[in-house]
């Protein structure tokens, strides 16, 4: 039987040709995978799954264009079998869980892309879901807590961009009341001293981004 024809067919996401090239390196060194396509974007990442087909897809978070997290819920919403990997920067929790939500069974971390990648590509293509031990605690961390309401992630990342309480309500057609009581139920969710803190809270569990 020709090794190729049961190798993990693998497909990479990722905006950074570098870590691409990275991704392409440790894969081709591998006697059981191979990598069938790869894409820089959300929506590229939709055409290469639709056009090679792949058992595994390596998923980058943040990109230009679509999110991965869009391009997941895309890519399971036309293959609900799909067996996709995320590889970010970002540990929070509150991004973690929303990569999860959408179907993804595994969150490696770039910065342990050597030591776990090609085990967690092995272990995904088993059926098994897989978390590193520092992004599950980060998730068992805030378990518990309450979490920000749409609104109030609309006023932290307003908060973020450098808005006003009076440009945030001008932004939302919501009065400038309404936006004081946000950021006071805000606060103590992220167990925030004052409206910086609130934004440094919110960027580390990626709850928000610039």
């Amino acid at each position: 039987m020709n090794p190729s024809s049961t190798s993990i067919r693998v497909l990479s996401v990722d905006d950074h040709p570098l870590l691409r090239d990275g991704i392409a390196a440790l894969i081709a060194g591998q006697p059981d995978m191979k990598l069938v396509a790869e894409a820089s974007n959300g929506y590229e990442a939709i055409e290469q799954f639709r056009a090679s087909q792949p058992d595994v897809t390596l998923m980058d978070l943040q990109m230009p264009d679509l999110s991965g997290i869009d391009a997941i819920i895309a890519i399971r919403t036309e293959s609900p079998t799909a067996r996709i990997i995320v590889l970010t920067t970002y540990a929070g929790d509150a991004l973690a869980n929303r990569a999860l939500r959408a179907g993804a069974m595994a969150y490696v971390l770039k910065g342990q892309v050597r030591r776990d990648l090609l085990d967690t590509i092995r272990a995904v293509h088993a059926g098994q879901k897989c978390i590193q031990p520092d992004v599950a605690a980060q998730l068992a961390s805030h378990l518990d807590e309450e979490q920000l309401t749409p609104r109030e992630i609309e006023v932290l990342a307003l908060i973020a961009a450098g808005y006003s309480n009076k440009l945030i309500a001008d932004r939302l057609s919501i009065s400038e009341e309404t936006v004081k009581g946000h950021v006071k139920n805000i606060l103590p969710k992220l167990h925030a001293s004052d409206r910086t803190h609130a934004v440094t809270q919110g960027l580390k569990r990626g709850i928000i981004d610039l």
